[in-house]
């Protein structure tokens, strides 16, 4: 679901819109995550700790906005595309690829030929989605997730593309 023209915004993320972030963040992570990563990252994976993470990394994210609401959003860091999400509600408008289109063009401007992501192994849906949006799946690998304990190794399959 688009504005009312069909249109969506996108643009570097504010301050404040790091409560949006961090919601859209905690439920899409936890569809894509839960019965996939090691329970010990679920239990640390809190609304608190969405909410904290989100508010350090909004120089670093980009926001699709619809209506004047944040829609979906991306986090770039160097060659890394570390997160991708859009709210359940806006799923199959053209957000996503957008954002996903979004985050290459960033990865280039950073001075790379190649950007890449982690996805969870059993995420079959956001796996799909890659594949479709032309990125290759070069294989299985563990994600060091990173938390105040130490990173936390998650089955991931690392999707890559030339940008």
């Amino acid at each position: 679901m688009t504005d009312g023209d069909g249109a969506f915004r996108l643009r570097p993320a504010r301050a404040d819109d790091a409560a949006a972030v961090a919601a859209i963040w905690r439920d899409g992570w936890r569809d894509g995550h839960l019965g996939h990563v090691p329970e010990e990252l679920v239990a640390i994976r809190t609304a608190e700790s969405f909410g904290v993470r989100a508010a350090q990394r909004v120089a670093d994210t980009t926001v699709a906005e619809v209506d004047g609401a944040v829609a979906g959003f991306i986090v770039v860091h160097g060659d890394e595309v570390e997160q991708v999400y859009v709210s359940a509600a806006h799923r199959g408008s053209g957000v996503a690829g957008a954002l996903l289109a979004e985050a290459a063009r960033q990865v280039r401007a950073n001075g790379h030929a190649r950007a890449w992501l982690a996805v969870a192994a059993g995420n079959a849906r956001a796996r799909r989605f890659y594949a479709r949006e032309g990125w290759t799946d070069e294989g299985a690998f563990d994600y060091p997730a990173h938390t105040s304990g130490g990173p936390v190794p998650v089955p991931c399959h690392r999707f890559a593309r030339q940008v």
